[in-house]
């Protein structure tokens, strides 16, 4: 009897080995939260290694831990270099090979720190009162370029010790998306790398980089390493909250001149200059004080002093930019149709070839031996990893598996698609995310998710604050439509959202839900929320006021009250191009546009949501939608974060967010 029970054992254990991994479960909040976020990475020079910041958030201590991995391209395990409980962030190769430059606030502050790629202890190489950002290094590896936050004027320094605690200011931008700007500047140092005092090289009082509207690269030393290209914003406009026409300027490292290499008098950013040093290409936009203008491709031929547009005929933004290494060409990418797409153009002939479609990724890097492209790749069900391209045969390879063993026992749909016929009569893209574990036979509840921007657009991506998955996990079907104004499907489309913030946007999203229900047996007409932030948020406070289809609603960091928000945000350019000119110059816009309005027929419970950081929509937004919602009875709930802003970045708080928003979607939809 004994030996019958031992094999019984055996076979159980067997068949739970066997098939106990292909058991799966529902994504709760505490995977998620637990999932590595990879970013930034930087290969060495010798192509064999890339280095990547892994961020990790920790629940319990309610922050997050950044660190720095190396990962080998060709064979070994990926390993971690840095350990430090402080962040360790911007990983920088020296041109040897032998240091990794990178910064870290271990020291109480962000600074410069350098550490052998074999490991080791990581040492200190500034220590500047006012922290030190985005480190690059020269070519020849001789010195280092930062960003540090200071006062333009050292005689306007504020006393740490002082008890007073009040703000002047004579000027706008006197604060910016989530923080108070005391009077400081960025500005671009260059220190030896061998050590030795740090020297301000972009002095004034002006921004480098700007502060709003730059690239992923701003600044960029010449491949002799004589000079440096950065952008910045001189225009006085700007101090009146209105500009947008950041330019090019080139420094040379042996003078003290500064020289403007751009007349565009909208925005120029991403320098880059070409391996040979002939050229400096860089994205241009043609319209002054439109934030979500096209940005085309441009070379600036050093030589000559002549601008050349590179990508005027194509009907897409370029996003990031690289330089091929025989100098013959560019790579760039563009978002297309809720992806990436990656592209190349021959400089002799201005021919644009599409080289990789159907991924959405960013980051691309390069190898030195112009062979392989590497990138971050990531879909609804996979947040970002390294992948690489062959530039020949076009494999596409996974090369990190950070979340591997995470994801593999998750029960995750991948997204779908699907067209419908919107406002104007365009075509309208969307993408639809079932709910895990889908029973065709069954019906579920509708959440349709509303991005920001507005010129922005839902992606195959993996969201780590507006999660899909996430939404879908209690059991909800979830849609997301690109409608009017979206980016990745023509300017003209992206252009038509502009004054019309409530028109055909939102005959888009009920075209969608109306092309939804007649569509998918398995949706539930009758249970149906809706939820955004920012713009979304907008537009939700827009749907309160002209439809009863929706059961609930939830407002996060949305519009409600246009000519008050005018008062109180920073980047004026933005509102006076989106409602062609301020409240005083064009009322009749702010009027019919803002969803204060239509208080009056306001019935859908909302839950809304607001951070007291938030500069860009401010706080008293929020407070005004409640108190509407409030007034007029309609059942409604505001969930308040004073140490938040636009976004919810802290661990336990969106815990507490997550689970509002689930409680609140339950209680009307389940």
């Amino acid at each position: 009897m004994k030996k019958k029970y031992m094999l019984l054992i055996i076979v159980l254990l067997l068949v739970t080995a066997v098939y106990g991994q292909n058991i799966k479960k529902t994504l709760t909040f505490d995977d998620f939260i637990s999932m590595k976020r990879i970013s930034d990475p930087q290969m060495s020079p010798d192509g064999k290694v890339m280095a990547v910041v892994v961020t990790e958030m920790d629940k319990k201590n309610n922050k997050s831990n950044s660190d720095i991995w190396l990962i080998p391209l060709t064979e070994g395990k990926p390993w971690k270099l840095t350990s430090s409980p402080a962040a360790d962030y911007n990983p920088i190769w020296a041109p040897c090979g032998k240091k990794i430059a990178f910064i870290s606030t271990r020291s109480g502050s962000p600074q410069i720190w350098k550490i052998n790629p074999k490991g080791g202890e990581a040492s200190q190489m500034t220590d500047i009162s006012t922290g030190a950002s985005g480190i690059i290094w020269s070519p020849a590896g001789k010195h280092l370029a930062f960003i540090s936050d200071v006062y333009p004027d050292k005689t306007n320094e504020k006393s740490s010790s002082s008890l007073i605690k009040a703000e002047i200011f004579d000027e706008l931008l006197f604060r910016h998306w989530n923080a108070w700007r005391h009077g400081k500047r960025n500005h671009l140092f260059v220190i030896p790398a061998k050590g030795g005092p740090a020297e301000d090289i972009t002095p004034g009082d002006f921004d480098t980089p700007p502060i709003s509207l730059g690239g992923s690269h701003d600044y960029v030393f010449s491949p002799d390493g004589k000079e440096v290209c950065f952008a910045r914003n001189t225009d006085p406009e700007l101090r009146k909250g209105m500009g947008t026409n950041n330019d090019l300027f080139i420094r040379d490292l042996s003078q003290d001149s500064i020289n403007k290499i751009t007349a565009n008098r909208a925005n120029d950013n991403s320098p880059l200059y070409s391996p040979d040093g002939r050229y400096i290409a860089f994205r241009a936009m043609k319209r002054p004080g439109f934030e979500a203008d096209k940005y085309v491709l441009v070379l600036y031929d050093r030589g000559q002093k002549s601008i050349r547009r590179l990508t005027d005929g194509l009907d897409r933004s370029v996003n990031e930019i690289l330089w091929a290494k025989d100098n013959s060409s560019l790579y760039f990418t563009c978002g297309a149709k809720g992806r990436t797409e990656l592209y190349s153009i021959y400089l002799k002939t201005n021919k644009i070839s599409p080289f990789l479609t159907g991924h959405t990724m960013d980051s691309i890097r390069l190898s030195p031996d112009g062979h392989s492209l590497y990138f971050l790749k990531q879909t609804i069900n996979m947040p970002r990893e390294l992948f690489s391209l062959d530039l020949k045969s076009g494999v596409v390879k996974q090369i990190t598996h950070f979340n591997g063993k995470l994801l593999s026992g998750l029960e995750m749909n991948p997204v779908e698609e699907f067209w419908f016929k919107g406002a104007a009569g365009d075509k309208i893209h969307g993408l639809l995310l079932k709910p895990p574990f889908f029973d065709s036979s069954k019906k579920y509840p509708l959440v349709m998710l509303i991005h920001g921007g507005p010129q922005g657009a839902w992606h195959d991506h993996f969201h780590f604050r507006w999660n899909a998955q996430m939404f879908a996990a209690p059991g909800y079907v979830v849609a997301m439509v690109n409608f009017h104004g979206s980016t990745g499907y023509g300017q003209v489309f992206t252009d038509s959202i502009s004054g019309d913030w409530g028109g055909k946007p939102y005959k888009d999203i009920i075209s969608g839900l109306d092309y939804l229900l007649s569509t998918y047996d398995f949706i539930n007409g009758k249970k149906i929320g809706a939820a955004g932030a920012s713009y979304g948020g907008y537009m939700i406070n827009w749907i309160e006021g002209h439809s009863d289809q929706f059961s609930c609603l939830i407002s996060h960091a949305g519009v409600f009250d246009l000519r008050s928000m005018y008062g109180a945000t920073e980047e004026l350019w933005f509102p006076e191009w989106e409602f062609k000119g301020s409240p005083w110059s064009n009322p009749g816009q702010y009027k019919k546009w803002s969803p204060s309005s239509y208080v009056q027929n306001f019935k859908t419970p909302c839950l809304v949501i607001h951070g007291q950081y938030d500069f860009r929509v401010p706080v008293t937004q929020g407070f005004q939608l409640f108190t509407s919602l409030q007034r007029m009875n309609v059942p409604s709930r505001m969930l308040y974060f004073p140490n938040e802003y636009h976004f919810v970045t802290k661990p336990l708080n969106a815990e507490l967010w997550w689970n509002t928003m689930h409680k609140w979607l339950a209680k009307y939809l389940k």
